[in-house]
């Protein structure tokens, strides 16, 4: 029995599911008495679950002899197929021991799956101080002495030795963390926020810092209206791909409004280590219900950890994805209250190698610009732009970006403009605190000239005044003449 002691000892540790707030507890037996355990630093908000799967008939320390039997919540366990005979020995009397260089790793994992479906739950609970309080002990105390399974969602802790009736054990395990991340594409770096055209694809990336004895993780993602999910672009584990058989990607079916889960396996689970990282990487749309300037488009994630019982979940993690907004203004001869309708442009990209197609005011996305042929462009469909009564042009969706507004046709008696009109989106910015963002207009002035005189008009007028002044010249000169013939 001494090698039965020490190899008992040698399972130490199982992550467990946290304990339902009303739990069914399976009762303790046996008729030794007097054991407790203490866990130090016990992380707040968790709850510690304590489980006999064995109890101590009889023992006598000196010459180390034990006597364990299977708890009756846990026979079944103990003599199944999986257990029996691979990692402990049963009797005819059900007297239970160790098999030599079994994997007492290898039974802590199994155990830890036979207690999540269990329809008794533990022997006995404590849970530790409250959400956002100190690190605090955890004990359980007036226990039957055997052998326990003590755990929690955070990672393996130890079992109870019947030796030493009183265990003392440190965590040593924390929370599982997410954080997310969104790329801006001007940049490629990835950060709490970015811009965006509508139509275009962002980039997403939640990093899930693991913990030892990982369960039932499972990763939810919430996108806002404004954003499509595209799916999962891949995962990796400390940066080496993890195979797709790890793991399931949900889209239907989920509970809680996220936008999409995946699923992690519990045999991936069990081969994470503290301060593991996973990298999940996926993608979406902005799509024409997102929101202009203001609040943006916001996207969230969470880790989900436990068992189904008691389920915890890592705080949310946010992104923001902006897009903004252009007016264009057409007025006449410097006088902005002078408007001008049916000024027809096109909106260029930073390269001038794209031209915009819109409808409705919003972007759709960008073709290129067509070449000439025989000196002229034909534009695509929804790409040519004209003025309102009131001179305006509205545009929504567009990243932060420097875009040209090409005039291809100026209204009637309008000289149409020879360049481009350069204009730049900065985005918002932040004033007292607020962000802060104004639609950006680009003000385009339009000249006219006066009508131009006739040649030749002027000279044949000028000929019949002249005659006129001629004949009344002549006129005169007889009258008078006349006159002074007649005095004579």
């Amino acid at each position: 029995m001494k090698r039965t002691k020490k190899l008992f000892s040698l399972a130490l540790a199982f992550i467990m599911a946290m304990a339902l707030m009303t739990p069914a507890f399976a009762a303790q037996e046996g008729t030794l008495t007097g054991g407790s355990i203490t866990i130090n630093d016990a992380v707040p908000g968790q709850v510690y679950k304590a489980y006999q799967i064995l109890y101590l008939e009889s023992y006598n320390a000196a010459s180390n002899a034990y006597a364990y039997k299977a708890n009756s919540a846990w026979s079944t366990f103990i003599n199944s197929a999986d257990i029996k005979g691979v990692y402990v020995n049963v009797d005819a009397q059900g007297y239970v021991t160790w098999v030599k260089d079994a994997d007492a790793a290898a039974f802590a994992k199994l155990a830890q799956a036979q207690a999540a479906t269990m329809t008794a739950d533990a022997t006995d609970t404590a849970p530790a101080a409250a959400e956002g309080a100190t690190y605090s002990t955890v004990t359980f105390s007036n226990l039957k002495l055997g052998y326990y399974l003590v755990d929690t969602t955070l990672g393996t802790l130890c079992s109870l030795d019947t030796t030493n009736p009183t265990v003392v054990m440190q965590e040593k395990n924390e929370v599982p963390t997410n954080v997310k991340t969104v790329q801006e594409d001007s940049t490629g770096n990835y950060g709490e926020k970015n811009d965006a055209d509508i139509g275009q694809t962002v980039n997403f990336k939640s990093t899930i810092t693991a913990q030892a004895g990982a369960e039932n993780y499972v990763f939810h993602d919430t996108m806002s209206a404004g954003l499509t999910y595209t799916g999962v672009t891949g995962i990796t584990l400390n940066g080496a791909t993890v195979d797709a058989s790890n793991y399931t990607v949900v889209t239907e079916g989920l509970s809680d409004g996220c936008t999409f889960e995946v699923r992690f396996t519990q045999a991936f689970c069990d081969t994470l280590k503290a301060n593991d990282q996973i990298v999940i990487s996926y993608t979406a749309t902005l799509n024409e219900n997102a929101v202009i300037a203001g609040v943006g488009n916001p996207n969230t994630s969470k880790l989900s950890y436990g068992d189904s019982s008691n389920t915890k979940t890592t705080l949310p993690s946010e992104t923001i994805t902006y897009t903004w907004d252009m007016d264009i203004l057409k007025y006449a001869n410097g006088d902005e209250n002078k408007v001008l309708a049916d000024a027809e442009f096109v909106l260029l990209n930073s390269g001038k190698t794209k031209v915009a197609t819109i409808v409705n005011g919003k972007l759709t996305g960008w073709v290129d610009v067509p070449k000439a042929v025989d000196g002229k462009i034909t534009w695509p469909a929804n790409t040519v732009l004209t003025t309102n009564a009131s001179g305006k042009i509205e545009i929504d969706g567009l990243d932060a970006d420097t875009y040209y507004l090409r005039e291809v046709k100026a209204p009637n008696g309008y000289n149409k403009l020879a360049e481009d009109v350069t204009v730049t989106i900065t985005g918002a910015t932040v004033v007292e605190g607020k962000l802060t963002y104004t639609t950006v207009v680009a003000k385009v002035n339009n000249q006219s000239g006066a009508e131009l005189p006739s040649t030749g008009g002027m000279g044949t007028t000028i000929f019949y005044v002249l005659g006129g002044v001629l004949m009344a010249g002549a006129a005169i000169l007889l009258v008078t003449k006349k006159k002074m013939s007649n005095e004579q």
